[in-house]
């Protein structure tokens, strides 16, 4: 793994975030929220699809960056970071809820 893959997977992570947001508008956490929790989750979904996938992380080109792993960690991070955006406003509106029916 190297800084140009991490580098994509999160702005890609970033970029799905948003688009979640603004797919799914219940759920968003607003433009900076949505594209912290973006950034995070295309880290964490970057990585696992690596790990899944080892092709789609550039290890059948011996570790370079070809096409199919650019593809790989923009789909990757992009998945990751719009999943974890949903979760964590499905976790913000449930932790909202709860103090308004007290």
């Amino acid at each position: 793994m190297d800084i140009v893959s991490l580098i994509i997977q999160l702005v890609a992570g970033a970029v799905g975030g948003n688009v979640a947001g603004a797919a799914v508008k219940q759920y968003s956490l607003g433009t900076i929220g949505n594209s912290i929790a973006g950034i995070v989750g295309g880290g964490i979904g970057g990585q696992i699809l690596a790990a899944l996938v080892p092709s789609l992380a550039g290890a059948a080109a011996g570790g370079g960056l070809d096409i199919g792993a650019i593809i790989g960690q923009i789909v990757g991070g992009g998945v990751g970071g719009g999943v974890l955006m949903v979760i964590v406003g499905i976790i913000k509106q449930m932790l909202a809820g709860g103090q308004k029916a007290q």
